[in-house]
């Protein structure tokens, strides 16, 4: 069934799964396993009936964004020239933001594969832990203040010109921090997806933000206590992980009694990342062009699609 507030329509699954045909899937079980993030539990079907319209949706859009490009510059009589479509994906910490992002990535090279698409996370533009530290901030890291925000206006600037062989600093989850002297390439793509929690938010001190760059916007939404259930899930995993690795950032917690170890994770959901998304996530939802909404097991069960 189709509703509507104020600024979107809504659709549920069974609804929005008619915008686009049935398709042959470019994904097995395994390969799906392969690109979802450790506890994200989504289907095929899910793939199916949520994500293939929303391509074919975004290919439209690509169309129109660059038949404008096109009259523009002949308007303006000046040099035709590529300008990449920018898509932003926003949401909390756990939801399933990664997944989301690689599947889209994944399908537009499926279905169009005469498109050069990429996908960055905005991880890398945080500041390192030696930084934070320096800073007093390190109990903050994820908040707004701890993004290196002028490098990632300047990389997506970069971006918008068409600039070559951009650096992207490389982010590891494993240890939790900036990997030093080492980058990822966006090479003038067609489409860049864009991941991470800050990149619809508005920082008080910038007169430009990321989200000027973005042409298409996605917020990944679920009720926080089941956010908090898959952020203790993912935990316990990166504890299983990290067991016999001393490097790991999660070695140290997977060393402790479990029941310490989920005390102090719970701890930390409570005291860092549900205010980051209290405060400086959840408003940027009403942002989005279209709001992706979960309900348990990763499932989703609605699509809200901005009207204007």
């Amino acid at each position: 069934m189709i509703k509507e507030d104020q600024s979107y329509y809504r659709f549920l699954k069974e609804d929005w799964k008619k915008l686009a045909p049935e398709a042959k899937l470019p994904l097995s079980d395994q390969q799906l396993k392969a690109i979802k993030a450790l506890n994200d539990q989504i289907s095929l079907q899910d793939v199916q009936d949520i994500y293939v319209p929303l391509v074919h949706m975004l290919i439209k859009k690509f169309h129109s964004f660059q038949d404008w490009q096109a009259t523009k510059t002949d308007f303006l009589q000046l040099p035709k020239k590529r300008v990449p479509f920018v898509i932003g994906i926003s949401g909390s910490v756990a939801v399933g933001k990664s997944t989301t992002a690689r599947l889209l990535q994944v399908l537009l090279t499926h279905f169009f594969p005469q498109l050069h698409s990429q996908l960055i996370t905005t991880d890398g533009f945080l500041y390192p832990n030696a930084e934070l530290k320096r800073r007093k901030i390190l109990d903050r890291k994820g908040f707004p203040e701890s993004y290196d925000m002028g490098s990632l206006l300047a990389f997506m600037r970069a971006v918008k010109n068409g600039d070559p062989q951009i650096k992207v600093p490389l982010y590891s989850h494993q240890s939790y921090d900036i990997v030093p002297d080492q980058f990822d390439i966006v090479d003038n793509p067609d489409i860049l997806i864009v991941e991470g929690i800050n990149v619809l938010q508005l920082p008080s001190n910038q007169t430009i933000y990321v989200s000027d760059f973005f042409d298409w916007s996605i917020y990944v939404d679920a009720d926080p206590q089941l956010i908090e259930k898959w952020f203790l899930e993912r935990f316990g995993i990166l504890l299983d992980t990290a067991f016999h690795d001393p490097n790991d950032y999660y070695y140290a917690y997977a060393q402790w009694p479990r029941e310490k170890a989920f005390a102090e994770a719970k701890k930390i959901w409570r005291a860092v990342d549900l205010p980051n998304l209290d405060e400086f996530i959840l408003p940027t939802r009403s942002r989005a062009n279209l709001v992706l909404h979960k309900v348990e097991h990763h499932e989703m069960d609605a699509v809200y699609l901005r009207k204007y």
